[in-house]
């Protein structure tokens, strides 16, 4: 099968004649039909992160297709069921994080595309425990964002705890960013985009903003401010400075959600402020399996709109520069 495939940390992929994998016991082999492109793919390419994948991998947590083979004991899957293959590739599940429902927490996990290959290729083979199925009317090129731009967004504004009628900043307007605004939506939050780009900021408004902010050219913090402040900020841009104007925006008893991973892994926290005004600091990592299927149940039922762009799986390279230089409008999905 051909494979993009990350060689050494900083270069190119390579489009490579790899081995079909055969599904061992537990595992389904998966024809790709749609993998998302997502930044953590580029991340791992290039070994920023403190944990490191060990190439020779092949990236890809947002691959959607058709199950070919079934290997021993599978019966969550057969073969010709379409199914999405996310982030959380394996856990052990039986620890405390796995029972409670919180299995994106397990030490033991396995990562698609990062631990263990993943779906920019055109067959992959996957835990059958942890593929999701996606179902009927959804098309591939539409799951596959789903598969952790949405699930990951959808989890960000779940933990936040949104409730109807509180106002909610999304920094950063673009694969993320579009489907949060769509959920702190369907939550009932009054959003705010914040981005500093106007198309981005246009879309935003096309799918219901209700205030925008461009931070280009206008202080963010002092925008939100003049809204009375945000509830919610769900950071979604990889900017230690946007973390904080973030923060800085939030009303008393406001809750900063942390999504991106910026690549110094640090940020200024104003403890004082923090404290005096009561607001909560949360990490959100991807969401579970149930997460998922909770977040295709909301698409087929036509609450959300996915914004995307095919791409041959051939062209990685170029739609990397292309997601790295902010000209796609929300997400690329690359096709075997």
């Amino acid at each position: 099968m051909r494979a993009a495939v990350v060689l050494s940390f900083g270069q190119p992929l390579e489009m490579r004649e790899v081995h079909t994998p055969r599904p061992q016991p537990g595992e389904v082999l998966v024809r790709i039909e749609a993998s998302g492109l997502c930044h953590t793919d580029i991340h791992a390419a290039r070994g920023d992160w403190p944990v490191k994948p060990v190439p020779p991998f092949i990236p890809g947590h947002e691959g959607v297709g058709i199950v070919e083979q079934v290997g021993g004991g599978v019966t969550e899957h057969a073969v010709g069921d379409r199914v999405a293959i996310p982030w959380l590739g394996h856990a052990c599940g039986t620890c405390e994080y796995c029972i409670t429902g919180w299995e994106t927490l397990c030490e033991a996990q396995r990562n698609t595309g990062y631990s263990v290959d993943g779906g920019h290729a055109e067959f992959a083979v996957a835990d059958a425990r942890y593929v999701v199925r996606v179902p009927a009317g959804i098309e591939p090129g539409e799951a596959a964002p789903l598969t952790c731009a949405g699930v990951t967004t959808y989890k960000a504004v779940k933990v936040a705890g949104v409730t109807p009628g509180d106002r909610v900043a999304i920094f950063g307007i673009g694969g993320l960013g579009h489907l949060a605004l769509q959920y702190a939506q369907i939550f009932g939050g009054e959003t705010v985009a914040v981005d500093v780009t106007r198309d981005k900021l246009a879309l935003a408004v096309e799918l219901g903003a209700a205030h925008v902010v461009n931070a280009a050219e206008t202080d963010p913090v002092a925008a939100i401010e003049a809204l009375g402040g945000a509830d919610v900020a769900v950071v979604l841009a990889a900017d230690p400075r946007v973390i904080e104007q973030a923060h800085a925006s939030l009303r008393r008893g406001g809750r900063l959600v942390l999504v991106s991973l910026p690549r110094d892994n640090a940020m200024a926290l104003p403890i004082f402020q923090t404290v005096l005004k009561g607001i909560s600091v949360i990490g959100s990592i991807v969401g579970t399996r149930a997460d998922l299927a909770e977040v295709f149940r909301l698409h087929a039922a036509g609450r959300t709109t996915v914004l995307y762009e095919d791409r041959k799986l051939d062209d990685i390279n170029d739609a990397i520069e292309d997601v790295l230089a902010s000209r796609v409008p929300a997400r690329l999905v690359l096709r075997p």
